[in-house]
């Protein structure tokens, strides 16, 4: 029997506005992809290291053949770097250290394999109050050329003139932050410089030009260590896996923002882990940005091992090293063995991020060595 209700008839489409979509947020908080405020320039001490966007294009970078400073040392003792009124004091056991007494202006070619080694010992190596932070541009560039080949910077900002620096600059900017906190839990963000490279960074120069009295730091995790805490049955695994690792985000990223690129995306086949040339010791080549695909796991299972190494690392604390910057700190790392992420706890309700400005040199090294020789 058919209803006796009355038939309601649906009214008409409501016009609805188009979506706009919003403007992404900050790829890294700690620097930014475009030009920096006038004020800046009058509130830094090192104008001259404020980032800047020269127009330069740089082909995919080819092979070269490197040769590790720290494997010319014979005396390990290290009585060149270490002579005179060098004093060594250590932040963790078995990784970073601080040393006074040493002018790394001053060092001699001897000097400078050992601090090499050291750094591959130690992995994290800190300088403070050291004058080259003051010797400009080219000298910096000069001393960081003797640890391996410059890397130019495809995206963020660098030094006029100098494009292999890259400039870490954060200075107020509340609204930015702000929107970049809506969406994260943290502004950590762990990783390996370029490790997309054909041949990636082995030493990494870190000079702190500006920061805050308190925080700021950049914490350090060893990645052979990490390794050794797994076990033999999951380590054999991992050593026979290949990842790729890719600047195609970041770049992508930097094009939505309205920042300059400098290079096209890189895709590089690299063993997930690698042999350190210097100590023998097994490291994991992990990167929390840059990987995007393990060869031969599907999606979820390439996730689910992702996830799990990167919280390893993550969590690990007592294989972990916290950095605090003094004035005119230069730190060195190497990049093989290390995940690190800046710390940005130095904020403001009322002005944003308190002045962090600090400039990054890289020196290529070897193309990662692989567990297992069948690899290539």
């Amino acid at each position: 029997m058919p209803s006796s209700a009355p038939v309601l008839r649906p009214n008409k489409p409501q016009a609805v506005n188009a979506h706009k979509p919003e403007a992404p947020i900050s790829y890294d908080i700690n620097i930014p992809y475009v030009d920096v405020k006038k004020e800046s320039y009058a509130r830094t001490r090192y104008p001259e290291y404020l980032p800047t966007w020269d127009k330069i294009w740089f082909d995919p970078l080819p092979p070269f053949e490197y040769e590790d400073p720290a494997l010319r040392v014979k005396d390990t003792s290290k009585r060149n770097l270490l002579s005179g009124n060098a004093k060594v004091n250590h932040i963790q056991p078995q990784i970073g250290s601080v040393i006074e007494g040493v002018q790394l202006s001053q060092l001699s070619n001897a000097a400078k394999d050992e601090l090499a080694l050291l750094i591959s010992e130690r992995k994290v190596v800190a300088f403070p109050n050291q004058d080259l932070i003051d010797a400009g541009p080219a000298r910096q560039e000069e001393f960081m050329r003797y640890f391996g080949k410059p890397n130019y910077q495809p995206v963020s900002g660098s030094v006029r003139g100098h494009p292999g620096f890259h400039v870490i600059h954060r200075d107020g900017n509340r609204d930015e932050i702000a929107r970049f906190m809506e969406q994260r839990t943290t502004t950590t963000l762990w990783h390996q410089d370029v490790s997309y490279e054909i041949q990636p960074p082995g030493y990494v120069m870190l000079g702190l030009l500006e920061g805050p009295e308190v925080g700021g730091d950049t914490v350090f995790a060893a990645t052979d260590m990490a390794y050794k805490r797994l076990s033999p049955t999951f380590c054999s695994f991992l050593d026979t896996l290949k990842v790729v690792h890719s600047s195609a985000k970041m770049i992508n990223h930097t094009r939505l923002t309205g920042g300059l690129v400098r290079k096209d995306p890189v895709d590089t086949v690299h063993p997930l882990v690698r042999v350190h040339p210097v100590t023998g010791e097994k490291c994991l080549f992990l990167n929390g940005e840059f990987i995007t695909k393990v060869q031969g796991l599907k999606e979820p299972e390439q996730r689910c091992l992702l996830d799990f190494l990167m919280n390893h690392m993550m969590t690990g604390h007592d294989f972990q090293a916290r950095v605090r910057w003094q004035p005119k700190t230069i730190v060195m790392f190497d990049n093989r063995s290390t995940l690190h992420s800046a710390i940005v706890d130095y904020l403001d309700d009322d002005f944003g991020a308190k002045a962090r400005h600090i400039f990054r040199l890289i020196a290529l090294a070897e193309k990662p060595i692989p567990v297992h020789d069948e690899f290539e």
